[in-house]
Formats: structure tokens, C-alpha cells, sequence
């Protein structure tokens, strides 16, 4: 990028001499972004190693566990429309602090718990406004802010970047529980959370505009908006765009595959797979390993996903996302459990875990312009309504039938339902500028 000493006064020194190596900071921001997700989302996956050590150490049912861990993913998912409003308001870094911060909390109050309404209000109501904070809101409006071209490149590295957190430091959690227990775990995940927040204190912008730049890709300046005149207005907005999205079927349907998504997910594999598998005598590392292998090919899917939804119809995307994790869920719960079958299992769900995400994203920016990431907040939570349903459902069964099999049968089919159900979205219409 060249700029003359004029430019220099007003560009913020380290974005000017990043512009010298032809590096716009909007990439630094994404690279702050994609570690606090990264360390999130490894809390957020935590319980899946988690529910083993608690039933043996406090003698809690995983039905009791299963609820707790449930709250989390309602809370992740329901503030998530509010986050979006507070970052139109109080700026990313501060949002992402306050959200850091309020994860540890929660993760250093449970080194001393004993009772369950503890698990549940740290665990549950602490981490869950934490992650609450972030989640994909947090993606969706970094990517939309500060790039003008190659969003959909972008948004999917930052969404691969939540399931990556969430499947690779598995392994790492399952042997530091398995070795020392589950407290030097968590405490590994506290470190990683120090970690983000002080990239986020040092290096995160709101905009563009804060280091005197265009977005990336930009060729003429863009108009911020205006930030809420109060704290009402600022509760109210997510509100007021529930609305008049909800009076489209075109949210409705997005709502509802996006709750099926995050029921085959967060709330099904991410928090029940290492149980599953230690059902069929596979130890809880080995467990996490083959979901560190479908975060891995999670990654390549993802970014590959991004990429493709700057080039191709949305719905047909998700269609096959869609269809193709439906029936990878379907293979697993009809066969056994040996290490041949888990791999292809890993190798074609995890190229679809959150795939699902950039065309959803890129057809909530088509449909509802400026008010794009408060409808996407909604939409989000729906997908984590889903995910605390499967959560609770799938302990729930395990419980009640002393096995996972129906739980992940039953998310392949509807998953099927959600790649049918997907098509019926109207054709694009002229993609308008996200706030």
C-alpha cells in the first residue's frame, strides 16, 4: 500500500509501517481475533473432558452435568444478539476483555466447587456470558468492519478458528486430566486466556478508521454508524431487529438450520464424543485425538467453505454441508466402533463442523443490510438453542438407555431435514453494506 508523510500523521504508527510491507492492520486485527476465539473455544470445549472426572470426583449423574453444561450454550447463544449490540457500542477490544475476563473467572471459581449449583453458576451462567460475548458475533463483525474484500476468506478462518479451539486442545486437556487432573487442565486454559487478553489490550481496534485506514479492499471511505444515543436504545436495537427479521421466512428457515447445527455439533459431538467413545472402551485421549483430527480437516473445510461462498450460491452450499454431516452422523451410530470407521467418520464430518457458518452469514449480510449482525446474533442463537438441546438431550438418553446411539442418529436426520428445508430461500437480493 503506498502512502506519502501526509499520510503518516494521520495512519497510527504501526499501521503505517505495516502499510511499508504492504500489510494492511486489518489482518492484524483478524490475527487477534482468530487467538481470543481460539482460547474461547477451548474453553468451550472443555467439557468434553470434563464430564467423566466430575462424575467420579462429586458423584454428579451426566444428566445433572449434561444440564449444566446446557445453560452455558443457551447463555452463549442468547446474549450473543446483545454482544453485538454492545460491540456497536463499547468497541470489539472492550467487549472481548470484559468476555476473557469473565471466562476465567468462572474456570478459576470451579478449582474450589463442590456442590452442583456451582458447576451451574460458574460453569453455566459465568463462562456462558463470557463465550457469550464472542462466539461468532464477534467474527461476523470483525470481518464485515474491516475488510471489503475477501470477507468470506476471512470469516472462514475466524470460524475455523472456533472449532479448531474447540477439537485440538482436546488431546491436550484429556492428557494434562488423565496425568494430573482436571484442575492443572483448566489451569493450562487459564494461561491461554491471559495470553489473548493482552493481545486484545494491545492490538484490537473497533474500525478501520481508528488507525486512519479504509477496510481492506476499500477504494472510498465508509460512513460508521452512529453508536446508540443510550443504553435503552442500545438493549432495544437487538430487539427491534428480531422484529422485522422475524417477519421473513427467510430468517425463520436460517434460525432453524442454524439450531440444527449447533445440536449435531457444540452440543452433541463437541460434549458427548469422548463419553460415546469410552462407552465402546476407547480411552478418553484416543477420543480426543480423533476429534483433534476432525478439527484439523474442520479447518481445511471451513476456509475452503469461505472461499467458495465469495464464489456460489449460499443455499446450495449449505445443502451439501448440511446433507453430507447428516449422513456422516447416520454412518457413525449404524456401525462399530473401530478405528477405521471413526477415522472416515472424522475425515467427512469434520469438513463440514462449521462449514455451515460463512454462506449463513453471507445470506444474512444479502438479506437484512445494515441490521446484519444483529440478525445474525439471532440466528446465532438459534444455533445454540439447538446445541443446549442436544447437550441435555443426548445425556438425557445416555442416562435413560445406558447408550448415544439414538441421540446421534437422531441429529443425522435432521440434518437431513435442514439440507431439504435450506433450499426454499428466495434468490439473493443486492448485497448492502453491514453496520
Amino acid at each position: 500500500m503506498a502512502f506519502t508523510a501526509q499520510d503518516t500523521l494521520r495512519i497510527s504508527p504501526l499501521a503505517a509501517r505495516l502499510a511499508r510491507l504492504g500489510i494492511h492492520y486489518g489482518w492484524v486485527v483478524a490475527a487477534v481475533t482468530f487467538l481470543t476465539m481460539l482460547v474461547t473455544a477451548g474453553a468451550v470445549g472443555a467439557p468434553g473432558v470434563l464430564i467423566a472426572p466430575f462424575k467420579a470426583e462429586f458423584g454428579w449423574s451426566t444428566a445433572d452435568i449434561s444440564a449444566a453444561f446446557a445453560v452455558r450454550l443457551v447463555l452463549f447463544g442468547m446474549i450473543g444478539p446483545f454482544a453485538a449490540a454492545f460491540m456497536n457500542r463499547f468497541g470489539l477490544a472492550r467487549v472481548a476483555a470484559v468476555a476473557l475476563t469473565l471466562i476465567g473467572l468462572g474456570i478459576l471459581g470451579s478449582f474450589t466447587m463442590t456442590q452442583l449449583w456451582q458447576l451451574l453458576l460458574l460453569w453455566g451462567i459465568v463462562v456462558g456470558a463470557g463465550t457469550g460475548l464472542t462466539a461468532m458475533i464477534l467474527a461476523a463483525t470483525v470481518a464485515t468492519r474491516w475488510f471489503a474484500r475477501r470477507r468470506g476468506l476471512v470469516l472462514g478462518m475466524l470460524t475455523a478458528s472456533t472449532a479448531t479451539g474447540q477439537l485440538v486442545f482436546l488431546p491436550l486437556l484429556a492428557s494434562l486430566t488423565e496425568r494430573f487432573g482436571w484442575r492443572s487442565a483448566l489451569a493450562f486454559v487459564l494461561v491461554m486466556l491471559g495470553l489473548a487478553l493482552a493481545g486484545v489490550l494491545t492490538l484490537m481496534r473497533d474500525r478501520p478508521s481508528d488507525v486512519g485506514l479504509l477496510p481492506f479492499g476499500a477504494t472510498e471511505p465508509v460512513a460508521n454508524p452512529a453508536r446508540p444515543a443510550s443504553l435503552r436504545a442500545m438493549l432495544a436495537s437487538p430487539l427491534i431487529a428480531l422484529r422485522e427479521a422475524a417477519g421473513t421466512a427467510t430468517f425463520w428457515v436460517l434460525f432453524g438450520t442454524f439450531f440444527v447445527c449447533g445440536a449435531s455439533t457444540n452440543g452433541l459431538v463437541q460434549t458427548h464424543f469422548v463419553s460415546l467413545c469410552g462407552d465402546f472402551g476407547i480411552l478418553p485421549v484416543a477420543a480426543a485425538g480423533m476429534l483433534a483430527m476432525i478439527g484439523i480437516f474442520d479447518f481445511m473445510g471451513t476456509i475452503g467453505s469461505g472461499w467458495l461462498s465469495d464464489r456460489y450460491d449460499s443455499r446450495w452450499l449449505l445443502f451439501v454441508y448440511y446433507g453430507l454431516r447428516g449422513l456422516s452422523l447416520v454412518y457413525l451410530s449404524l456401525g462399530n466402533f473401530d478405528f477405521y470407521r471413526l477415522s472416515i467418520f472424522a475425515v467427512f464430518y469434520g469438513l463440514d463442523w462449521v462449514a455451515t457458518v460463512p454462506p449463513t452469514v453471507k445470506l444474512v449480510a444479502d438479506r437484512f443490510g445494515e441490521k446484519a449482525n444483529l440478525v445474525f446474533g439471532w440466528v446465532f442463537a438459534g444455533h445454540q438453542l439447538g446445541a443446549a438441546f442436544a447437550a441435555f438431550g443426548a445425556g438425557f438418553i445416555r442416562t435413560l438407555y445406558q447408550t448415544y446411539l439414538p441421540a446421534f442418529m437422531v441429529a443425522g436426520l435432521m440434518c437431513v431435514v435442514a439440507a431439504l428445508s435450506v433450499v426454499v430461500i428466495r434468490e439473493r437480493t443486492p448485497p448492502a453494506v453491514l453496520a
